[in-house]
């Protein structure tokens, strides 16, 4: 019983961590567009400005990511028991290797974009804007981790129709919709700016 409450634990605190970057991510796409809540909807300021919530969200879905394979190491299945090797470096995992490599390259993939964010200032903006195309590389083997594991580690075939599955399905579904947002969003800004390049309003005669 205490085995299963653990495996609860660490699944939801899976969960959480995943909903946290799926809102980074989302903010982080805003971020990009320079996104004005005051001129645009909701047409209201935000208490603090969008890149230091982004920032935060980020510390807090690290720090909650973090949590979630240390809880593994506390259960013990019939299948085997997670070590502190197989937290850091998955190959060997007593089950879900694959999926378990993929969550491992989830963590390390967001906590190199969460940390270098942070010396942003030193790295200089191109520097850090390469590396963090990263996140969208941890994005994807985040969802793919979340969506094919047995989140009750008893190695069986995931059910894409169980509540936590469909969680994870639709944030991913979500930040796809968001990607194309901000695809579209910047080829229409670029457009934009060549229109007024090429067609410069004319000034206001004194």
């Amino acid at each position: 019983m205490f085995d299963f409450s653990i495996i609860d634990v660490a699944a939801t605190v899976g969960l959480i961590a995943m909903v946290l970057l799926t809102l980074n991510i989302l903010m982080g796409l805003l971020v990009s567009t320079n996104y004005n809540f005051q001129k645009q909807w909701p047409h209201r300021k935000l208490p603090w400005p969008l890149f230091r919530i982004h920032n935060w969200t980020g510390y807090a879905a690290l720090c909650v990511a973090t949590l979630h394979p240390i809880l593994l190491m506390f259960v013990n299945t019939k299948l085997g028991k997670f070590t502190v090797g197989d937290v850091l470096l998955p190959l060997h995992s007593p089950f879900q290797t694959l999926y378990n490599c993929l969550g491992a390259l989830t963590f390390y993939g967001f906590t190199l974009v969460v940390v270098t964010s942070y010396f942003r200032p030193k790295l200089g903006y191109r520097p850090w804007k390469k590396l963090h195309y990263v996140a969208y590389f941890a994005a994807a083997t985040m969802f793919v981790h979340g969506t094919l594991i047995d989140q009750n580690l008893k190695n069986e075939t995931p059910d894409f129709l169980d509540g936590e599955k469909v969680l994870v399905e639709v944030c991913f579904l979500v930040v796809v919709a968001a990607s194309i947002w901000r695809i579209r969003y910047g080829k229409e800004k670029q457009r934009h700016r060549k229109a007024v390049q090429a067609f410069p309003p004319a000034k206001a005669k004194a």
